[in-house]
């Protein structure tokens, strides 16, 4: 098990993940807002408070590069470089959606930047991601696929599964735990045996990295580093980042299962002050990360009244994007 490197990061590569940080936070503001106003249909579960995992691991990715998702994906497919406004709509189940408005907040995807989608089954991703992996073998090309799960993804059997089967074979897999303390509502460590997600990676031999999960400057410094090993042979690698979820288990949850000292601890320790703070004690005037929000705040307000104007999707795409496995026998 290790932590990150001493090297870190130029400010200008913060401000600029910092940016990435921002836009995902101004994102799930405005779809909190929607949920609230009932512009979104079924679930949005929001990832306030985790934007750092998102954009210190896909801020190390290609484009060619490929990432699974949880039911929390919003940030993750910001960060992979998805476009706001199709997200948006896709949210809103509306035409030009990034599936057309089919898959919706749980299920989006975006294969033109390798966001193979979101998933609202606990620990689905990690076979798909370790398929992915496999399949780019095959194919004779050095891609990474980073796998985001939660804390509570750990005690399902795909995690097994997964994991085993990236081992044996020593696939490029990053493997992002985006520890958040709680499963829903539940808290993780009191259903989870023994020590925990790191404990349970090493015991199939997978190397093991834990990290502050809302210090980007810790989790680009480390992420870079597994990169780059791992397109080099070093086969998967698993980061344990805990964070915090500031909100509740969905938009519409208030959040109150927890108690409101522990919420208040760490609000403390957000993701957007531990980089500002890095930001300002190396050179970056305020103004540059004032405007860095300022800028966020207005893409995402007009990306939320573009989706609110767009029509919906003709009734004829539901039928496209369906396997046809032929008629019966």
């Amino acid at each position: 098990m290790s932590d990150t490197s001493s090297t870190q990061p130029s400010a200008q590569r913060v401000l600029a993940l910092y940016a990435t940080m921002w836009r995902i936070r101004a994102f799930e503001e405005a779809a909190e807002r929607a949920s609230n106003e009932g512009l979104i249909m079924g679930a949005a579960h929001l990832s306030i408070g985790q934007e750092a995992v998102a954009a210190g691991i896909c801020g190390n990715l290609r484009r060619s590069d490929l990432i699974t998702s949880t039911h929390r994906g919003h940030g993750h497919t910001i960060a992979k470089g998805a476009d706001a406004r199709a997200m948006m709509r896709e949210l809103f189940g509306r035409k030009g959606g990034t599936s057309d408005g089919k898959g919706g907040s749980m299920h989006i995807a975006d294969f033109s930047v390798g966001m193979l989608g979101a998933n609202g089954i606990v620990a689905a991703g990690i076979p798909i991601a370790a398929g992915a992996a496999q399949a780019k073998r095959l194919l004779g090309e050095d891609t990474v696929v980073a796998c985001f799960f939660g804390d509570g993804a750990v005690n399902r059997g795909p995690f097994l599964e997964g994991l085993n089967w990236t081992r044996i074979y020593d696939l490029p897999v990053l493997f992002v735990c985006e520890d958040n303390r709680y499963a829903a509502k539940t808290r993780t460590d009191a259903m989870t045996g023994g020590p925990g997600p790191a404990a349970r990676a090493e015991s199939l031999g997978v190397p093991t990295h834990v990290v502050d999960g809302n210090d980007i400057v810790a989790i680009d410094t480390l992420t870079g580093r597994l990169v780059e090993e791992m397109r080099a042979g070093a086969g998967p690698q698993f980061i344990h980042a805990l964070t915090y979820r500031q909100k509740g288990h969905t938009a519409s949850d208030p959040g109150t299962a927890r108690p409101a000292d522990e919420i208040a601890s760490f609000l403390d320790h957000d993701p957007m002050h531990l980089a500002r703070k890095f930001l300002s004690g190396n050179g970056v005037a305020a103004g540059d990360i004032d405007a860095i929000e300022a800028d966020a705040r207005v893409e995402m307000a007009a990306a939320f009244d573009l989706a609110k104007e767009t029509p919906w999707p003709e009734a004829a795409l539901a039928s496209t994007d369906v396997q046809d496995i032929g008629g019966p026998a």
